[in-house]
């Protein structure tokens, strides 16, 4: 671990078909979390982060993704900006930089670079005319903007060839009228909020896919199970294919549904039928972000369990991370987690985790959530209540980061 602490955020950007193509990635010092100057807040030191990132790697911090960096103007001006790797960044500059001869140079150099640059938070202006033919991204505040503003602004951008980002979009219905006006790339967790929708038609997979878990949760026999994954081929396909994708100290790799039944043994099959779920309800397969997202939860709630606990967490442990993935099952069957949770044979801890955030589950659960929002000052006092230390989340964290992008890269 490197000698200077600091939190860690990492936030998904999605493109027009709802892949994952990038990660805005948040730095914050635990000093600065409540300090009186705010226009510091935003980053660490551009030092901080170029160490940081050449210390952990690129891989295993952002997996196959691009990595969007805030940059204050000290950091815009720091040589230490330009020893990260090129191919793997985009440079998004706060709104809060003046568009000035010397940031027009500035950007014109890391241009010719072959850097990619951003604009962060932006909002139209003739100040920014010269520099525009510089940017390659202009990242807009879309929950700020008034709808008929945000058409206007649209309609201005045209004039350069920028790639329009819209940031903070809230649900589907906002994210539907941002692509129709013309963003080509969404920030936000649209695509992870709940819609309960009572649906009049029977959905034959989701049955089989709820009777399949209620199977795994009630310790059902092997060949009660198997048969039931012959009901939807579909989900079978899934699974082995997530089984596929990730390392798991196997010597052979499972070509079959009955050898990954036998060979992985009930508790893992628990963890990769609901995996699968999620791959199985999205048109992008392994690639869902509503997939990387639960299994973000799952993995980073299970290995701080594991950091608390240690040798001890055992059972705990796994019912941690059961506790992550199935936190957004009321997203996947678009119904109410009430109704799902008491359609499964699960234990009291973990029904009170997903209800109600109780116990120690329900805190690690908190805590995931809290990360997802960058909200570091909600973190910091999280993670005193859980007794954890920020170098275990940080080591729990690029832990996940690596598995969780094994687990959407099909083999």
């Amino acid at each position: 671990m490197i000698d200077e602490k600091f939190f860690l955020g990492r936030q998904p950007i999605l493109d027009r078909t709802q892949q994952i193509v990038g990660f805005e990635l948040l730095f914050r010092s635990p000093e600065s979390l409540y300090a009186a100057n705010v226009s510091d807040l935003q980053m660490a030191s551009a030092s901080v982060i170029v160490n940081s990132l050449s210390e952990f790697g690129f891989q295993e911090v952002l997996g196959r993704h691009k990595g969007f960096f805030n940059v204050t103007r000290e950091m815009l001006m720091s040589d230490a900006l330009e020893l990260l790797p090129k191919d793997r960044v985009v440079i998004e500059l706060l709104e809060t930089i003046v568009a000035d001869a010397e940031v027009f140079e500035r950007c014109r150099t890391l241009k010719s670079l072959g850097f990619t640059l951003a604009l962060d938070d932006h909002v139209y202006s003739e100040s920014f005319h010269d520099i525009y033919h510089l940017i390659d991204i202009v990242k807009v505040d879309v929950l700020e903007t008034p709808d008929t503003s945000l058409a206007e602004m649209v309609a201005k951008f045209r004039n350069w060839p920028l790639t329009l980002l819209a940031e903070k979009v809230e649900n589907a219905e906002h994210y539907k009228f941002c692509s129709q006006l013309g963003f080509d790339l969404f920030q936000g967790y649209y695509f992870a909020r709940p819609v309960v929708l009572r649906q009049n038609k029977i959905d034959i997979g989701k049955i089989t896919m709820m009777q399949l878990m209620k199977q795994v949760m009630a310790d059902a026999e092997w060949s009660e199970i198997e048969e039931t994954f012959k009901q939807n081929p579909g989900l079978t396909y899934n699974l082995l294919r997530l089984v596929n994708s990730v390392a798991m100290g196997l010597r052979v790799r499972i070509k079959t549904l009955r050898h990954a039944l036998t060979v992985l043994g009930l508790e893992q099959l628990k963890r990769w039928i609901t995996l699968a779920l999620y791959a199985n309800n999205d048109s992008n397969g392994v690639q869902s972000p509503l997939l990387e997202m639960a299994a973000t939860r799952g993995k980073l709630m299970e290995l701080l369990m594991l950091a608390s606990h240690g040798r001890a967490a055992g059972e705990i442990a796994d019912q941690a991370f059961m506790v992550g993935i199935l936190s957004l099952i009321d997203v996947l069957f678009e119904d109410s987690m009430a109704e799902l949770i008491g359609k499964l044979n699960l234990v009291d801890s973990v029904k009170s985790a997903l209800l109600h955030k109780d116990g120690d589950l329900g805190a690690l659960l908190l805590l995931a959530e809290l990360l997802e929002q960058a909200d570091f000052p909600a973190v910091n006092e999280q993670l005193e209540i859980c007794e954890l230390s920020l170098d275990q989340l940080l080591t729990a964290q690029l832990e996940t980061f690596s598995w969780a992008d094994k687990l959407s890269t099909s083999l």
